[in-house]
């Protein structure tokens, strides 16, 4: 099992998760390994994206080997999304943390809850 001395993470680990875990990402991957989808398909899955937001989210895990972009030879020309093999693997990391996050999310809301009346009765105090 590794230790915390055999885990670290360095300015190239941080980014890459920044960036598979980023708000829009999850959804996008989450689309992706059910089926390819068309930039459309996934704006209307992923409603609250802005265009803006899902092309540099689509780019961002295109350039990490995430998914890939395919022009499909069709009039007028589509591009499909569809996640690699490599984007497959984060499958399982990712549920196991979306698992996490279900099982405890009452007490991280009791935390919340908890440090903002003591932020409150702190500035109340001031």
């Amino acid at each position: 099992m590794d230790t915390a001395d055999d885990v670290r993470i360095d300015a190239p680990h941080r980014e890459l998760l920044d960036q598979i875990l980023d708000k829009w990402s999850l959804g996008v991957l989450s689309e992706l390994c059910e089926r390819p989808c068309r930039f459309n398909e996934l704006r209307r899955a992923i409603p609250q994206v802005t265009q803006k937001s899902l092309t540099a989210t689509l780019r961002r895990l295109e350039r990490n080997g995430v998914i890939e972009r395919r022009v499909m030879s069709t009039r007028p020309v589509a591009v499909q999304y569809r996640i690699t093999p490599l984007g497959k693997t984060l499958r399982h990391p990712v549920d196991v943390l979306l698992a996490w996050t279900s099982h405890n999310m009452r007490a991280i809301e009791r935390a919340r809850e908890a440090f903002d009346e003591q932020e409150e009765a702190r500035t109340a105090t001031r």
